[in-house]
Parts: structure tokens; C-alpha cells; sequence
């Protein structure tokens, strides 16, 4: 019995051990990951700044400023 617990314990732990290796991102998956969010925040911020978007929204405030209580 002791062996068997032994063994179980050895393959948790190299599990374990092989999990923790692949847990996080290297410095180049961070960059790329940066990037990417910078470029969406672009599009994000041309389209808010759009014609027709930025009128939808101007007109969406004015409404709700508009509005009696």
C-alpha cells in the first residue's frame, strides 16, 4: 500500500510540475497580446469618433439629459 500511495503522490506531483511549466505567457505572447488590445482600442476609438456614431451618441445624451424626472 505504501508504494501505491507512493506512486500516486510521484505522478500528482509531475503533473503538477508539468502543468506549472505551460501556466503563463513569455515575454513575446505579452508583446503580441499588448498590441492587440492597442489596435482594438484604435478601431474602438474611429469608430466612436465616427460620423454617424458620434451623432448617435450625442443625440442618445441629449435625450437623456432632455428627460423629466
Amino acid at each position: 500500500m505504501y508504494q501505491a500511495v507512493r506512486a500516486r503522490l510521484r505522478a500528482l506531483t509531475v503533473r503538477v510540475r508539468g502543468a506549472r511549466r505551460d501556466a503563463g505567457m513569455v515575454t513575446s505572447e505579452y508583446a503580441m497580446g499588448i498590441v492587440a488590445a492597442v489596435a482594438f482600442a484604435v478601431v474602438l476609438y474611429r469608430v466612436v469618433n465616427s460620423g454617424p456614431v458620434s451623432t448617435a451618441l450625442r443625440n442618445i445624451v441629449q435625450q437623456a439629459l432632455d428627460g423629466r424626472m
